[in-house]
Formats: C-alpha cells, sequence, structure tokens
C-alpha cells in the first residue's frame, strides 16, 4: 500500500521502519524542516530513536499535500495534543474511504473525546481504527517480538489493518471495542505517572504491583461506565500496556514520573525528558471523566493533586494508603 506517517517521532519513525519491512511504500510527514532534513541525511531519528537504520526506499518531507495525496492509509502518530490541529491540517488532502490508524494515546483535554471521536470531527470522510498496546518505539524498531490490537467499528477495516501491519515480529489481533482500547491507552499513562513517583520516593516492587493493580481496577471503573468492555481492559490495550510503561526503562512517563518523585515539578520532568509526557496531558482529563460518571479513581484523582495542586509525593502516596477500610471487589460477597 501506499502509506503516509504523519509524525516523526520515535513511535512514528518505528512503524516506518515495520511497514516499509512489510513490503509498503511510506511518506514519512514531520513539521519541523530540520527534523526532515536530519531523517534524510543520516537514515535514523538521531535523537528520539538512535541507532535504528532507516532503508533508503524512505520518503521525508515536511508538505502535507505532498505527504498524503494519493495514500492508501494514513498513520496518525503526532503527540495526543496535536491531533485536532494534524487532523484539520489533513483534510483538504484525505481522499474518501482513506484508512486512518490513529497510534496516540490520550484524550483531548477541552473535549474530553477519544482520539478517534477527534479525526472523526475533522476527518468525516476517512475511515478511522485505533492501534495499541505494549509497545515501546525503541524494541519495536529494533525487531523485537510485541503485540498489539487493532480496534475498528467495521470487522473488514480491523482485518485489513491487521493484514498491512502483522509480520513474524509485530503479531497483531483486532478488536470491535474502540472505545475499551483508546481508554486503556489514554489512562494508563496516568497510572504510569503514579508508578514512576513511586519509584522516585524510594519505593518497592510491592508498591508498583499495588499501583498496577489498583490502577487497572480503576480504569475499568471508569471504561466500562463509558461504554468498553471489561475483556479489553485484562486485554494487550489495558493491563498488557499497563504493564510495560509502568515498569519499562523506556517509558517517559514513568521516568517523568520518577523526576516528579525526587522532587521536580512536571515542567521541569517534561524538559528533562525531551519528549511529549502524554500522562500529564491525560490527567486533567481523565479527572474530568471522574466527575462526570462519578467513579471513584483515587488514584487518578493524587496525582492531579501532586501535578496541578502542588501537593508533595510523599502526601500523596500516604493519602492513598489511609484512604477508608474497603472491600477488594464489590462483586465478591460472605455467605454468611
Amino acid at each position: 500500500m501506499k502509506i503516509c506517517v504523519l509524525g516523526a517521532g520515535s513511535w512514528g519513525i518505528a512503524l516506518t521502519r515495520l511497514l516499509d519491512l512489510n513490503g509498503h511504500e511510506v511518506t514519512v510527514w514531520s513539521i519541523d524542516a530540520e527534523e526532515v532534513s536530519m531523517l534524510k541525511e543520516y537514515s535514523q531519528h538521531k535523537t528520539k530513536l538512535p541507532g535504528v537504520m532507516l532503508p533508503g526506499t524512505i520518503s521525508y518531507t515536511t508538505d502535507m499535500k505532498q505527504a498524503l495525496e494519493g495514500k492508501e492509509l494514513v498513520v496518525m502518530a503526532v503527540p495526543s495534543p496535536f491531533i485536532r490541529s494534524t487532523s484539520k491540517s489533513a483534510a483538504p488532502y484525505i481522499e474518501d474511504d482513506t484508512i486512518i490508524v490513529n497510534v496516540a494515546k490520550g484524550i483531548e483535554e477541552e473535549s474530553l473525546l477519544r482520539l478517534s471521536e477527534v479525526i472523526n470531527q475533522e476527518i468525516p470522510n476517512a475511515k478511522v481504527a485505533v492501534l495499541s498496546g505494549p509497545s515501546h518505539a525503541e524494541e519495536v524498531g529494533k525487531s523485537m517480538p510485541t503485540t498489539v490490537v487493532v480496534g475498528a467499528a467495521d470487522k473488514a477495516l480491523a482485518k485489513k489493518v491487521q493484514d498491512v501491519f502483522m509480520n513474524d515480529f509485530f503479531r497483531v489481533y483486532i478488536s470491535p471495542d474502540l472505545i475499551g482500547i483508546e481508554l486503556g491507552g489514554a489512562l494508563k499513562n496516568v497510572i504510569a505517572l503514579a508508578a514512576g513517583i513511586a519509584d522516585g520516593l524510594g519505593c518497592g516492587d510491592n508498591t508498583k504491583a499495588a499501583l498496577i493493580t489498583r490502577g487497572i481496577h480503576e480504569i475499568t471503573a471508569l471504561g466500562t461506565v463509558m461504554g468498553g468492555k471489561a475483556e479489553t481492559f485484562s486485554g494487550l490495550s489495558g493491563i498488557g500496556d499497563l504493564i510495560v510503561t509502568c515498569a519499562s526503562q523506556h517509558s517517559r512517563n514513568r521516568r517523568a514520573g520518577f523526576l516528579m518523585g525526587q522532587g521536580k515539578s512536571y515542567q521541569e520532568a517534561m524538559d528533562e525528558v525531551q519528549m511529549v509526557v502524554e500522562g500529564v496531558f491525560s490527567a486533567k482529563a481523565a479527572m474530568d471523566l471522574t466527575n462526570k460518571y462519578d467513579v471513584e479513581m483515587p488514584i487518578v484523582e493524587n496525582i492531579n493533586k501532586v501535578l496541578f495542586d502542588n501537593y508533595s509525593a510523599k502526601d500523596a502516596l500516604h493519602e492513598l494508603l489511609t484512604r477508608d477500610r474497603k472491600k477488594e471487589t464489590e462483586s465478591l460477597s460472605w455467605t454468611n
């Protein structure tokens, strides 16, 4: 297929290499002329994905029209805060029934819309699918075994995207649950900030396991109220992505949280990580959704306090541990 990748960050570049390996004709668009020049000159992204070499068959451009004309599939790989503006700029050049695969993870802060909904608003003539799961670019770029899930409302569309991306190291499952896939991918970044903060405070594996387990409980509670399926949150885009993002050395959200646990502000942490930390942008939206749907999410609530209310990480952890006594699972009860 003729494919355009919008966004030349680490994930966009890793997927560009994968799609080229799969035999597709790939053009990469970036808004940054210096980034495009670097990719052309060095055949790698020297700052965001160093050492992952790209073949000479890939094209690079800053021209949106040139990037999109005649393309059958578009990979939306810009950071979540720029999904709407990029979709708006791309819309005039997207042909009817073009497939758009969103690989960014987040919730639009102002509207509380999922990213596929944002894309559908701006490019209503396209067919939108989402790709998510435990898939760090640093490992996909080196052809390390990875599994993900593609979500689409139409089964034929999901299977087509599956065929485009799948190979012998990148296994792709399909699902009709776009809501669950997107919410899992967005909300896990907020929990990963908490896991990183715990690491920065010097906590151990017990703490991280607790945050992962109770984190997926919170994600599932909100996600099912919003229409996602419980099975999705126990799958690749739920617990799978949550585990890797909370534990991996490659996780920018965990890394930012670690720095915050050591006393830095979220802005200082993002400046040091030098990448967009999606969890910071998703945290406010997650809190707004918590209030909108009246779902209790104490980890999300305390992360928002640390990020935006000048609350200390140590106090937030203490508040989580000293909440009222509760049952672990409300659906279980005693018979006597």
